[in-house]
Formats: C-alpha cells, sequence, structure tokens
C-alpha cells in the first residue's frame, strides 16, 4: 500500500467519522490546544521523552530539584530546631546530589544553604575563608 492509499483510507474514515458526529463534545471542545514546546528535546528522543511525561518519570536531575523545593518548603515552616537541622542536613546532602549529577561548571552549581552562614562565623572568629 502506498502513502497516497493510506491518506486516502484515512481521509475517508475522517470524514465518516465526522458524518456520523464522532467529534462532537469531545473533552476539551472549544478549549485552545496545550501544545508542548518540546524543541529543547532532540528530534530523535521526543517520542521517548513525551512517552517518559505522560508516565510521570522526571529524569533524575528534574526529580532531585522538586525534592529540594518540598524540604526547602518544609523546612521554612519548621520551629523545632533539632529536627530543622536533620532537615537542613538533608537539603544540603540533596544540593550535594543534584550538584555532583550535574556535568555543568562550578559555578552554577546551587549553593549548599549553610555556606553563607560558615562565612560569617568564620569572618567573625578572625579567620579568613579560601576565596
Amino acid at each position: 500500500m502506498t502513502i497516497g492509499a493510506f491518506q486516502k483510507i484515512v481521509e475517508d474514515r475522517i470524514r465518516r467519522a465526522q458524518e456520523k458526529g464522532e467529534f462532537n463534545n469531545l473533552p476539551g471542545a472549544g478549549k485552545p490546544l496545550r501544545l508542548e514546546d518540546d524543541a529543547t528535546v532532540p528530534e530523535e528522543l521526543r517520542l521517548a521523552h513525551k512517552i517518559l511525561k505522560n508516565a510521570d518519570c522526571l529524569p533524575p536531575e528534574l526529580e532531585l530539584k522538586r525534592e529540594i523545593r518540598k524540604t526547602e518548603d518544609l523546612l521554612a515552616g519548621m520551629q523545632d530546631a533539632a529536627e530543622k537541622y536533620r532537615t537542613l542536613k538533608k537539603l544540603n546532602f540533596l544540593i550535594m546530589k543534584f550538584n555532583s549529577l550535574r556535568s555543568a561548571s562550578v559555578q552554577f552549581d546551587v549553593p549548599q544553604k549553610y555556606m553563607p552562614d560558615l562565612v560569617a562565623r568564620l569572618e567573625t572568629s578572625g579567620h579568613k575563608p579560601d576565596s
């Protein structure tokens, strides 16, 4: 079967379905299409990317970013110092893990949460941190 013959069969089936009203009252009718921009995904990976996305599977980096955000939100509402310390350790571990997965320059790493406090303490104690 040639592409022309196949296309003719498809067009005929679509026309018959339209005549029967099979396209009436479909979910989302009258609403704009939500087209996803996959321009940043290489063409040969787009189908696999779409399948994984539809299955709610995220790349490890995005899963870690999601976990980091959830932990930051959790940390923001904590009052207990011991619990906050444990959560902060977990957050720093997640950030370290995220940074190790990336192959970019260190200057683009997500900073760990304790670094500003550590630098401030070293400065007040008279020690100069390495720059």
